[in-house]
């Protein structure tokens, strides 16, 4: 795997820049298209995708310091390394917050533009990872399995080893999960219900797939890496809500009844 895909004179051609860029594309196509046809207000949906972005790669940056603050400490010039080290939890998060905080602020209803937001997030999600393929971060431990895959020009992955592909684990994930949220979506008018489902499956899923990682700055918390535990908490406070709001529901029927 090549990252440096194509020069132009003085220009380069990142395979993991084109990914993220082409994810982004196609993710806000998608969300403009499902706008129009469910009567959004195309201006909210593109302020939102701004703030998400600013909010993800800022949310992405950070917890990727935070994981690294040993290294930090010894070596400070790792901050100004803008255009690598990423924690996609991080970006989730940080995006999510600045979503919530835009919708607040402009007194729109925030669940249904994150049902709106979620599979699109999962679909630049899937392009990402074929990004970190191309990078070769994020790789597998190492395997003898026939579906190994092995590097031999990285600069970030153990060259000459085969690996666990978990990179096309989770951008197959991804896809996967990006049509199941579709097809939820045509189903329900429940507000939150699909997000709620995109935090419970892509937690699910990370949380599985982490155990195969080989790369080994990702930073733990115990027995857990970070974005394990992470997934765990997400888990743990989707269902929490998920419960409550049917608790909620349920109370509110039986006093109308």
């Amino acid at each position: 795997m090549y990252n440096e895909l194509l020069k132009i004179g003085p220009i380069t051609i990142y395979g993991y820049g084109l990914m993220i860029a082409l994810g982004i594309f196609f993710a806000y196509q998608l969300i403009v298209y499902r706008a129009k046809n469910r009567q959004f207000d195309l201006s909210n949906v593109y302020s939102l995708t701004v703030w998400g972005l600013i909010g993800g790669f800022t949310g992405a940056k950070l917890l990727y310091w935070i994981t690294q603050f040993p290294n930090i400490i010894n070596n400070p010039s790792i901050l100004w390394n803008i255009g690598e080290g990423f924690v996609v939890y991080g970006g989730i998060i940080g995006g999510i917050l600045a979503g919530f905080i835009y919708c607040k602020l402009h007194n729109i209803e925030f669940l249904q533009y994150l049902d709106l937001f979620v599979p699109s997030i999962a679909l630049a999600q899937g392009f990402g990872r074929i990004g970190c393929l191309l990078a070769g971060c994020c790789y597998g431990e190492e395997t003898h399995s026939p579906f190994g895959i092995t590097f031999h020009n990285s600069e970030i992955a153990p060259n000459d080893i085969k690996l666990i592909p978990t990179q096309i684990m989770e951008s197959v994930f991804s896809f996967t999960l990006c049509i199941l949220l579709l097809l939820l979506a045509r189903k329900t008018k429940k507000p939150g219900l699909v997000s709620c489902l995109y935090l419970l499956l892509y937690s699910a899923g990370r949380f599985v797939i982490e155990f195969y990682r080989g790369d080994v700055i990702r930073g733990q918390v115990g027995i857990f890496s970070t974005s394990q535990f992470i997934a765990l908490l997400i888990v743990l406070v989707t269902s929490l809500v998920l419960v409550l709001s049917q608790y909620h529901k349920s109370k509110y029927t039986g006093k109308n009844a």
